[in-house]
C-alpha cells in the first residue's frame, strides 16, 4: 500500500464522516478505506480515528494531523497539475472581479483579446465596485485600484492610476482658470463620490512631495466617473476623475487638465490572486498578459499627459 493512498483515505473519511463514503469518494470498498487508515495509524504508531458501532470521531492527533495532510495533498495535486500544464495549452474557467467603470472601459477590451489568444479558457467576469472575497467567492484573479487591503492575497502591480482635475474649455472661458488648488472654493466641482473622502481634494506642493487637502462643494454629486467627465465636458464645472477616465477627452480637446505638476500621488493597478506554491496556468497567463498590455505608459495617458 503507497502512504499517500493511506493519507488520502484518512483525509476522505474525516472529511465524509465515514468509511463508507469515504470509500466511495476514492472509489474503494469500505474495508479497504478501514485497512488503509489502519496502516496509516500503525506507520505512525498512534491512533488518529475513535471508531464505535455508531460514529467516528477523530482523536487530537487525529484532529492536527488531517488539517495539515489535507494542506499537503493539495499542494500535491497543485504541483502535478502545474507540471502537466507546462506542456498543456492553459485552460478551465477563469473567473475575474473587476470594478466596473475600469473593467468595462478598459479591461474587457483586453480579454476580448485574451479570448482569442487562449481559446481553451473560458472567461467569467463580474464588474462590481464591491471588494469580493477571492476564497469565500470563487474568484480566481481581482482587477482593482488602489492599495490592496487584504494581505493574505498575491498583488501584481500592472500600472500607475492617475487622478486628474479637469474643466472644459467653456467652462474656463466663462469663469476663469484657476491656478493653484486653493481657488477651487470659488469654483463649481463635480463630485465622484466613490473616493473615500470625496469632498476632499489631494495636490501635491509644486515642485516638491508635501501633499495638502482642497475642501470643495459642488451640486452635481455622482457615484461614477464618467458621469462626472460628462457633466465637466457639458461645462457644469470642474471634475476631478481618473485619467483611464478622461484621456480620450484630454485628447480631442473636450476637456483640459488643471494644476501642472501638483497632482496627488498616483494609485495602482493590480491583479490579485490567492497565494500558492503552484499557480495554475490558467492565472498565470492572464496575469502575465496583462502586465504585458500595462507595462510603460498607459495608453490613456498617451498623447497629452503633464508631469
Amino acid at each position: 500500500m503507497d502512504r499517500l493512498d493511506c493519507i488520502r483515505m484518512f483525509v476522505a473519511v474525516m472529511d465524509t464522516g465515514s468509511f463508507a463514503a469515504g470509500a466511495a469518494r476514492l472509489g474503494t470498498s469500505s474495508s479497504q478505506a478501514s485497512k488503509l487508515v489502519s496502516r496509516l495509524e500503525g506507520d505512525l504508531g498512534v491512533q488518529l480515528i475513535k471508531r464505535t458501532t455508531r460514529v467516528l470521531s477523530p482523536t487530537e492527533a487525529g484532529t492536527s494531523y488531517c488539517e495539515r495532510a489535507r494542506a499537503l495533498l493539495e499542494e500535491f495535486d497543485q504541483l502535478d497539475a502545474s507540471v502537466r500544464n507546462v506542456s498543456a495549452a492553459p485552460s478551465g474557467l477563469l473567473r475575474i472581479a473587476a470594478p466596473i467603470t475600469f473593467g468595462t472601459r478598459q479591461l474587457a477590451p483586453l480579454l476580448n483579446m485574451f479570448a482569442e489568444q487562449y481559446p481553451d479558457i473560458q472567461i467569467d467576469v463580474s464588474f462590481s465596485d464591491r471588494p469580493v472575497n477571492l476564497v469565500e467567492e470563487g474568484f480566481d484573479v481581482a482587477v482593482r485600484i488602489g492599495r490592496p487591503a487584504d494581505s493574505t492575497l498575491i498583488a501584481r502591480r500592472l500600472c500607475p492610476i492617475r487622478i486628474v482635475v479637469i474643466a472644459s474649455p467653456a467652462y474656463l472661458a466663462g469663469h476663469g482658470t484657476p491656478t493653484t488648488p486653493a481657488e477651487l472654493v470659488d469654483h463649481t466641482c463635480i463630485v465622484d463620490t466613490n473616493f473615500r473622502d470625496p469632498l476632499q481634494w489631494r495636490f501635491r506642493q509644486r515642485g516638491g512631495d508635501d501633499v495638502a487637502s482642497v475642501s470643495v462643494q459642488g451640486r452635481m454629486r455622482f457615484s461614477n466617473a464618467e458621469a462626472c467627465l460628462s457633466a465637466a465636458e457639458a461645462g457644469l464645472g470642474i471634475a476631478r476623475v481618473p485619467s483611464f477616465v478622461a484621456g480620450a477627452a484630454i485628447v480631442v480637446g473636450n476637456v483640459r487638465p488643471l494644476f501642472h505638476g501638483m497632482e496627488d500621488e498616483p494609485h495602482g493597478l493590480y491583479a490579485l490572486y490567492p497565494p500558492g506554491r503552484y499557480l495554475a496556468a490558467k492565472v498565470r497567463v492572464l496575469v502575465d498578459f496583462l502586465a504585458d498590455r500595462f507595462r510603460g505608459e498607459p495608453p490613456w495617458d498617451l498623447g497629452w499627459r503633464i508631469d
